[in-house]
């Protein structure tokens, strides 16, 4: 029997050294939200990309701060006006062992032409009218104008493999992305496994063209709830957490056993509103239906604008993690204008131009907003509602998940929202004509306008940005544009997300944050590699 007790004990301590050898090569992270389908074209959504970037490269990356780099695209240049050359590595493998050519990188710009969703990522092909094969590794681009963003715009071109799509529908295409079948990247990890809502896991590809990864396997759990994702980090079930509440970061700081980083990012919160005729979420005080759509009236959209306090949102109702912001984009993002002010609030004024507008009791309105997209969200909606009971407006606060409120939008059922948005490839004009613009499907503008506003000046101008070749003209166009928005109020910029994350010191270290808030696996180091 003793000799049985000391085999067994051996065994356990061998499983247990066996378990903390794999523990020490998995990184296991827990986020706010994940992929929505294992289809990389299926939704343009920030934290659907971070994810699925493990397991599918794009042609051109964006450095921590923003900066151009290649991808599956080592080179590009202009050979004409309308036409990109794009030369591919060589040597990439899929995950599969076939290699990587020109035709896929072709087919993955087709499926991303036709597929359509709530937050379509069309808008990042939307220049594109013909792709030329010049060889396995070399591309011609063809667009319906100059298109000086085009590489910017590839920073969400996927590629997926020409042979795992082929005869896949928009109807069939999340079932074979989900299962597997067709999720065959080259990204530096294969696809592992996909519980919605709940983990997303990936596995080290060795033959990655990059390098071999240091981490074997890599897990994102889905934990939404903040206090929740705090626990888990503490008792060590998740190595680290990404947007940790802002009530817990100065705690966490003083915890020695944690590595904290924080980071300004490029999103924005901002309220928008719906210009159609008729509103679904808005009528008078006593719940009648009113004449007209309150927002389509000037005064009643800077009355809003008026009653709310940028820096209380960002000091207050982002507990410190925000920067109170006057435009859509952020400094460092190229088109931000130096020359528009951050409003200051007047609440008299608010409640005279509702006056003026015939509103002089206000009315009754939702407010819809995210709770878990971004952090603060829910507590910049919920502070939304009272600044603007303050000038008579009765607000309904109707914070829901973002995978419910971004359908309900593209639906036309909202008439308003409070949400994040970020200029994602570096330059303004991404941010504006998928917002701005009239929704102009021909064209492939407006992407985002889910919300009726059209206006001939703010397309020409748009339209103009989009073509000129020369950066500093197109940075002016692009400050002119910023400067119509503000004055037509398409939407209310308000404060900027400062982000943080939390790893446990004897688990792994990040060396800094990334400005678009995004974490990838390659930036966090083993403890055992330092």
């Amino acid at each position: 029997m003793r000799r049985d007790c000391r085999r067994f004990a051996l065994a356990t301590a061998a499983i247990a050294l066996m378990a903390g050898t794999a523990s020490a090569q998995t990184l296991t992270m827990g986020v706010r939200a994940g992929p929505e389908s294992i289809d990389p074209h299926f939704t343009a959504t920030g934290t659907h990309a971070e994810a699925l970037i493990h397991v599918f490269d794009p042609l051109t990356r964006l450095g921590p701060q923003l900066q151009i780099e290649p991808g599956l695209a080592e080179s590009w240049r202009v050979v004409n006006p309308t036409t990109w050359e794009f030369r591919l590595r060589r040597g990439v493998k899929f995950h599969d062992g076939s290699d990587m050519t020109a035709e896929d990188v072709a087919a993955s710009i087709r499926r991303m032409q036709t597929l359509s969703g709530p937050n379509p990522t069309r808008i990042y092909v939307r220049r594109i009218q013909e792709v030329r094969i010049v060889d396995p590794h070399t591309l011609h681009i063809v667009t319906s104008g100059p298109s000086p963003t085009l590489p910017n715009d590839f920073i969400r071109l996927f590629v997926v493999s020409a042979r795992a799509t082929a005869g896949l529908t928009p109807e069939n295409s999340n079932e074979a992305f989900n299962s597997g079948r067709a999720a065959i990247g080259t990204g530096p990890y294969r696809f592992g496994s996909w519980t919605p809502r709940e983990q997303f896991t990936v596995d080290r590809f060795d033959d990655y063209w990059g390098g071999r990864p240091a981490w074997a396997r890599h897990v994102r759990r889905e934990i939404p709830n903040d206090a929740a994702r705090v626990a888990q980090l503490r008792t060590g079930q998740v190595d680290m957490i990404v947007r940790v509440p802002a009530a817990d970061v100065a705690t966490l700081e003083r915890d020695r056993t944690l590595q904290i980083v924080k980071a300004d990012t490029v999103y924005v919160f901002n309220l928008s509103f719906d210009f159609r005729e008729q509103t679904p979420q808005v009528t008078a005080r006593d719940g009648s239906r009113l004449a007209a759509n309150p927002y389509r009236d000037p005064r009643v959209r800077e009355a809003i604008d008026l009653a709310i306090d940028r820096r209380a949102l960002a000091e207050v109702a982002m507990e410190g993690m925000g920067t109170p912001q006057g435009q859509m984009v952020t400094p460092n993002i190229f088109g931000f204008n130096p020359n528009l002010p951050i409003p200051t609030p007047n609440v008299q004024r608010a409640r005279e131009l509702l006056a003026q507008a015939g509103y002089p009791n206000g009315f009754r309105m939702a407010l819809n907003f995210t709770v878990d997209r971004l952090p603060g969200d829910r507590g910049v909606g919920t502070a939304l509602a009272q600044m603007l009971a303050r000038i008579g407006i009765e607000v309904q606060a109707a914070g829901q998940p973002a995978a419910v409120i971004f359908p309900a939008r593209a639906r036309g059922e909202l008439s308003n929202i409070m949400a994040g948005w970020g200029t994602l490839t570096g330059e303004a004009s991404y941010t504006y004509s998928s917002n701005a613009h009239t929704n102009n499907p021909q064209l492939r503008l407006g992407a985002f306008n889910w919300h009726g506003y059209s206006n001939p000046e703010m397309d020409r101008l748009i339209q103009a940005s989009e073509f000129e070749l020369d950066d500093n003209r197109r940075r002016e166009l692009l400050q002119q544009i910023g400067a119509l928005f503000n004055r037509e109020r398409v939407a209310l910029p308000l404060a900027s997300v400062n982000s943080a994350w939390a790893i446990r010191r004897d688990r792994a270290a990040m060396a800094a944050g990334r400005a678009d808030e995004e974490t990838y696996a390659w930036d966090v180091t083993p403890v055992a590699a330092r």
